[in-house]
C-alpha cells in the first residue's frame, strides 16, 4: 500500500491521539486492541457502535494510525 498516493488523506494526529484514547474506554469489554482501536474508530466515521450485523467499512489507514498510537502509548 502506498501511503503517499493522491488517493489517500493525510491523518490527523490530534484525531489519531483521540481516537487511541478513545479506544480504551472498551478495554472493560476485553483488552484486545484491534478490536477496540476499531469500535472507536467506527464510532467516530459511523457516529454508532457497531450492531451485531455491522458490515460498514472504516478508512485503513486511519484505523492502523489509530492501533500505532495505541500501542506506542
Amino acid at each position: 500500500m502506498d501511503i503517499s498516493s493522491s488517493a489517500h488523506h493525510p491523518v490527523d494526529p490530534a484525531l489519531v491521539q483521540q481516537l487511541a484514547m478513545a479506544s480504551r474506554d472498551f478495554d472493560a469489554t476485553g483488552a484486545d486492541p484491534e478490536r477496540n482501536c476499531w469500535l472507536a474508530v467506527h464510532r467516530h466515521v459511523h457516529g454508532v457502535l457497531p450492531s451485531e450485523y455491522d458490515i460498514r467499512d472504516v478508512p485503513e489507514e486511519l484505523y492502523l494510525a489509530v492501533l500505532a498510537c495505541r500501542k506506542a502509548m
